[in-house]
């Protein structure tokens, strides 16, 4: 079975906004403030780049910052914000962001990275984060230590996975980072974390997938997901079970020469 193109997963997210924002886990608090703790001035105005519907968005709101949504796909945006009504939202890609020069204490992107032109968008970040400022780049990954999530990765296929943490070995995802001169070394954080889940949310955040969502045969993969949810030794029988789950951070601050 053919695998959707990079470019058509690229321009599908807003056909599934409602349930992105439903079904997509969160981000781990600590992750958030690790990425901040690296600034060298006071963090208070933040750009959350590749937003999509507004996951992190919100947590950085609730921690009293002012936040800018830069996000390119116009369904996605729109379920920004009508879930965060009054949040300063733009439709603009993270390469041409529509910030002043030296306008924000930080940028984030979370699972985003990986769809951008990176050594254009580290300029940007650069030209738009104040010296001293930090970017910081989120991923949530399916950690699979488990033998279902196993199952489900082989089931499934993509790359939203990551098989093994524990000797902080990330260095696949780590030569994502192409950054310039502009920014200080990279350092890398990892935490883990559990979403409790019920067959119906693994149906839906596996529909989130784009890799999954665009094959011809999806139906019959989210019918396969289905019936591992309720069969597999480690599920069945069970209501609602965790889901393991790694965040994997990383910061690099702006040079303040």
């Amino acid at each position: 079975m053919s695998q959707p193109s990079f470019e058509e997963r690229q321009l599908s997210f807003g056909a599934s906004a409602d349930a992105y924002r439903r079904f997509r886990p969160t981000y781990p608090s600590q992750a958030i403030d690790w990425v901040i703790a690296a600034a060298t001035t006071p963090v208070s105005h933040v750009a959350d780049v590749g937003a999509g519907t507004g996951a992190l968005t919100e947590q950085l709101i609730q921690r009293g910052l002012r936040v800018d949504a830069v996000e390119p796909d116009a369904g996605m945006l729109e379920t920004l914000t009508s879930s965060l009504p009054g949040v300063t939202a733009h439709q603009a890609p993270a390469e041409h962001l529509p910030l002043d020069a030296a306008s924000v204490d930080a940028v984030f992107v979370a699972q985003a990275w990986h769809w951008l032109d990176h050594p254009v968008a580290a300029d940007e970040f650069a030209r738009v984060v104040r010296p001293g400022g930090v970017l910081g780049l989120l991923w949530n990954l399916r950690y699979l230590e488990a033998d279902w999530m196993r199952d489900l990765a082989q089931l499934i296929g993509g790359e939203d996975r990551m098989v093994m943490l524990s000797d902080g070995n990330d260095e696949v995802h780590r030569s994502l980072i192409q950054l310039g001169s502009q920014w200080s070394g990279v350092e890398s954080f990892h935490v883990h974390h559990d979403v409790v889940m019920n067959p119906d949310d693994l149906v839906g955040l596996i529909g989130t997938y784009s890799y999954v969502r665009l094959r011809a045969d999806a139906a019959d993969v989210l019918a396969s997901v289905r019936e591992l949810a309720i069969t597999h030794p480690d599920l069945a029988g069970r209501e609602r079970f965790p889901m393991p789950y790694v965040t994997v951070a990383y910061r690099t601050v702006r040079d303040s020469r």
